[in-house]
């Protein structure tokens, strides 16, 4: 650690900073990026200490090490508040069935989906699958992402959940990313208990007697998440396994509303969730349930677009009602096989009738507030990690507009440039 009086590192020479600390919709007079045109930013130790326009910030910290920003945009790591990026193989043959047109649900009733994974994971070791997660953690980093929710699901078994955790344990030591770890054994049901109601009624009491029991006693998640979709969890399961990870010191998340409307995200309000995320189909009444709540709707639209969906999430009347949104990738091996949030904010901006501003603010802030971060995640603040993106652009309005283009010139996780 250097000491209090070390001289600081300033990123100078940006074309703007982008502190992301607007409000949450944007308006004439107000930008939810909260861009600084030349800004500076002093770090020591990790954290930022100073944001100030250049000329300012260098006239006190005159000894500080300069980073040239060579007239480029920097802004807060992204923080990706969704994906599943612990799994096994890719599933490239159920993309040639959907590029056929056989549905996603289809695919799943022939054996493909979410219990195509399962059987893979749970034929890997610990150790293999934390092999095959670092790479695609490397390529989460390269496009700019710095902290990142990771969830389970893929096991649907006490010993495969309790080993997919671990693995994302042992993955926050292993590369810069802060992963953040969710229980998500309520992903589907298992083939072991599919064939009946009562047997889906197993599993439920599976998950509340046994599974989160066991993770909680571990201390290897931060949150519980549920789908709860039509054919998978029912609202009455959704809620009976959420309460139970409350009891034992879960935060409730919900896979709402994706590819049907079926309440979850005012269950998600109701039970004071971190988020209700997809809503693919969400109703006008979720919409004013997640407006007057303070859970976060998470959109994925990388997945609309990988599943060929016609209807995209109402990004716009969310935000118009007073939502707090964030975007995140979803990454995973069956609907949206990418790390890259920034086209991720594309499809924001093309699809849901998001500005570039507001889709940058949900890829970074609002992503943190999904994750109930506190710390200044997703903001370039005094106080806040020094986690930092330098993009290859002249404005924030060209990281969403260069559709997937490689604009990541830098990356620096608490003051240390690891891209």
């Amino acid at each position: 650690m250097m000491p209090e009086t070390a001289p600081a590192l300033v990123f100078a020479s940006t074309s703007e900073v982008a502190r992301c600390t607007g409000p949450a919709a944007e308006s004439e007079s107000a930008d939810p990026a909260a861009t600084l045109a030349k800004g500076a930013v002093a770090v020591r130790d990790g954290v930022i200490v100073d944001v100030d326009r250049e000329d300012a910030l260098l006239a006190r910290f005159p000894d500080a090490q300069r980073v040239d920003c060579g007239g480029r945009v920097l802004t807060p790591g992204l923080v990706d508040s969704h994906t599943h990026a612990v799994f096994g193989r890719y599933r490239t043959d159920e993309y040639a069935l959907r590029s056929r047109g056989v549905p996603y649900m289809e695919i799943a009733r022939r054996g493909g989906g979410i219990n195509a994974s399962v059987r893979d994971l749970r034929g890997r070791s610990e150790d293999e699958l934390v092999e095959m997660a670092l790479p695609r953690l490397h390529e989460m980093l390269a496009c700019g992402t710095t902290t990142a929710e990771v969830k389970s699901g893929y096991g649907l078994s006490t010993a495969d959940e309790l080993k997919t955790l671990r693995a994302i344990r042992r993955l926050n030591e292993l590369q810069p990313i802060d992963l953040v770890p969710t229980f998500l054994g309520a992903h589907e049901f298992p083939p072991e208990y599919r064939g009946s109601d009562a047997e889906r009624e197993k599993y439920v009491d599976l998950l509340v007697m046994e599974m989160i029991p066991a993770v909680a006693e571990a201390g290897l998640a931060r949150f519980c998440d549920v789908f709860m979709e039509p054919g998978v969890f029912t609202r009455d399961q959704t809620e009976r396994i959420l309460r139970a990870g409350l009891e034992h010191g879960l935060r409730p998340k919900l896979h709402a509303d994706e590819l049907e409307g079926s309440g979850g995200a005012e269950l998600a309000a109701e039970l004071g969730a971190a988020s209700a995320d997809h809503l693919g189909a969400i109703s006008d009444a979720g919409i004013a349930a997640l407006a007057s709540s303070s859970t976060v709707a998470t959109l994925l639209p990388g997945t609309l677009f990988f599943l060929g969906r016609p209807k995209w999430a109402p990004g716009r009347a969310l935000l118009d009602a007073g939502a707090t949104v964030a975007l995140a990738t979803d990454f995973n091996p069956g609907s949206c096989p990418s790390p890259n949030l920034q086209f991720t904010m594309t499809a924001a901006c093309s699809r849901m009738g998001m500005s570039p501003a507001e889709s940058l603010r949900a890829a970074t802030a609002a992503g943190a507030a999904a994750l109930e971060l506190a710390g200044g995640q997703g903001t370039i603040t005094p106080g806040a990690p020094a986690d930092l993106v330098l993009w290859n652009a002249a404005s924030i309005g060209e990281i969403p507009y260069r559709l997937a283009a490689p604009l990541v010139a830098g990356v620096w996780k608490a003051g240390a440039r690891v891209v």
